[in-house]
Formats: structure tokens, C-alpha cells, sequence
């Protein structure tokens, strides 16, 4: 029998886990060779707007609360204790909608958002505090009960002790969003990391064309074979404006220089944001061209060795 043990064996007992950072593990380093992170990401004007427009639009909406009637019909529950703090002001610090606004921004980025629950001794809900989503791990104990643990810093209300607080699920207003287990939502920005890469270095590469003066690279172009070892296109004046930064890779068999431009960057840049706004349900017009990519080789420029 202990044969048939050792090879027929029961399954293992499925367990539940969670990742209470949202997913970040997806975070860092993209095809196009750029870091991404929730900050890196708002820097862009596409996210920013999307995320901007988003979370004032859930903001600005009415919040009531109702109760049913003996008809079956349903009156604003005004004298409700958690009316007030729904409708007007969650806490002392921010109103309903600023209060609304951040949980959304937060839901937005992180994919998870968190408000703490502040109870009176008669167990009253008197007061609810927005939380980090990058602070807060949600995870289970040995017996299998979730719990939260929320490292504090300087700049949240002083509603608990510092360093790590571990809160009941009771204590805690968590709204998840899209996720594995319905328990923790995916980090939308680090499923979204190649594109917003993409889009973060097609800003790079712009900026560095501006500051090179607008200037696209080039090739020098020699009629014949070059002997001296110790040339150097250096050696060659080209007039161009004082912050270009012109490489000039040489090669054999003219006398030109071709300066070559890559004129497709407002394509792709058009093609990102695009994979941008539908990531958070946009739907952008986007120009026809985007779809076209080109590379042009634009102009000589003359140029007389020292």
C-alpha cells in the first residue's frame, strides 16, 4: 500500500493569497528601455488627463443615501449618521467630492483604494481618511483572515500610531479593481508600462532634439578612401547652431552630408496615446497618419575641411 501511497497521492488544498501593493511587481523596466513607476506615469499629459477627468467626473456626481419606504418606494435618508459624511464631509480635512476625487485617482493608478474607518466608542462610524494604496498590504493570517497592514508616514492624519498599523477588515473601506481574486486590483499603470514606456521615451527623444537645436543626425560622406588613422570628422567644420550636438558618422565614396530625420515620431506618439486613452476607456480621435511611419532623408548641407 505504501507503493500505491507514494505514487497516487491526494491534491494539494488550494490557498488563497494576495498582493496588497497592487501588482506593482510588474513595474520597472519596459521594451523601450524606460523605467515606469505611478509618478513617472502622471508626468504624462495622457495619463493625467485620463485619470483627471475620471476621478472629477465620479467626484461631481450626487451622493445619497436612501432608505426604502413601507410602499416600496425610497426617501434620502437624511438623518442617517453616515449622510453627512457621504454627502457633505468625510472628515474635518477634505469635503465629499475632494474625498471622492482622491479614492478615484487612487483606483485609477494603483488599482486599489483604501480609507480608514474611524469609529466612536459606540462603535459609530464618525470619520473616514483616505489611505497610500503603495503603503497598504493586504494579506491572511494563519487562520486564513484578511488583514491589513499600512506603514504610516509624516504626511497622513494622525489617526494611528507611527510605523506599521495592522487594521481589521472592519476598519478599512477597500474598493478594488480589476484583479486575480476579486480581493486586490491590477496596478492599471503597470499593465499598461509598455506603452506608457513607449510614450515616456518619445517625449525623451523630442526633448533631446529641441535641445540639440532642433538638429537631426547625419553622415559625412567622402570621395575616397580615408589613410590617416589619426582623421577624425572633428576635423571638419560644419556650421550649425551653437546647442547642436551633431553625430557624424564618416563613410567613402562622396563629398556630402546627409542629414538624416526620422519624421514618424508624431506617429508612434499618436499610436501610444491611443493605446493610452483605451487602456482607460477613451476613445480619442486619432489622425489617419498615425498609422503611417516614414523615414525621410531631408537636405545637404555643405560643408569645408580646416
Amino acid at each position: 500500500m505504501s507503493v500505491f501511497r507514494s505514487l497516487f497521492h491526494s491534491r494539494d488544498k488550494p490557498q488563497n493569497a494576495t498582493n496588497g501593493s497592487g501588482f506593482r511587481f510588474f513595474l520597472g523596466g519596459t521594451t523601450a528601455g524606460k523605467a515606469v513607476t505611478e509618478q513617472s506615469a502622471m508626468q504624462l499629459t495622457a495619463v493625467y488627463s485620463c485619470v483627471r477627468i475620471l476621478s472629477e467626473a465620479i467626484a461631481g456626481l450626487p451622493l445619497h443615501l436612501y432608505r426604502y419606504t413601507e410602499d416600496g418606494g425610497k426617501e434620502k435618508a437624511l438623518e442617517h449618521p453616515l449622510y453627512p459624511l457621504l454627502h457633505d464631509e468625510p472628515n474635518p480635512e477634505m469635503a465629499s467630492f475632494n474625498f471622492r476625487e482622491t479614492l478615484m485617482s487612487h483606483l485609477l493608478v494603483w488599482g486599489n483604494a483604501f480609507a480608514q474607518v474611524i469609529r466612536n466608542g459606540k462603535g459609530e462610524i464618525v470619520a473616514l481618511y483616505p489611505l497610500m494604496p503603495n503603503r497598504m498590504k493586504v494579506d491572511r493570517d494563519d487562520a486564513g483572515r484578511l488583514y491589513y497592514s499600512y506603514q504610516m508616514a509624516d504626511s497622513d492624519a494622525p489617526t494611528m500610531k507611527n510605523g506599521t498599523v495592522i487594521l481589521k477588515p472592519s476598519d478599512v473601506l477597500h474598493i478594488p479593481g480589476l484583479g486575480f481574486d476579486g480581493l486586490v486590483g491590477y496596478s492599471p499603470i503597470a499593465m499598461a508600462k509598455n506603452a506608457i514606456g513607449m510614450a515616456l521615451a518619445t517625449e525623451e527623444y523630442g526633448a533631446k532634439f529641441f535641445a540639440n537645436g532642433a538638429t537631426p543626425s547625419g553622415i559625412l560622406e567622402f570621395p575616397n578612401v580615408i589613410k590617416d588613422v589619426s582623421f577624425h570628422p572633428s576635423s571638419i567644420t560644419v556650421y550649425l547652431p551653437e546647442t547642436a550636438n551633431l553625430s557624424l558618422p564618416p563613410i567613402h565614396g562622396g563629398d556630402d552630408l546627409f542629414i538624416l530625420h526620422f519624421d514618424h515620431e508624431v506617429a508612434v506618439k499618436h499610436l501610444v496615446l491611443f493605446h493610452i486613452a483605451a487602456h482607460y476607456h477613451f476613445s480619442p480621435k486619432v489622425n489617419g497618419e498615425a498609422e503611417r511611419t516614414s523615414v525621410a532623408r531631408t537636405g545637404k548641407s555643405s560643408l569645408s575641411p580646416k
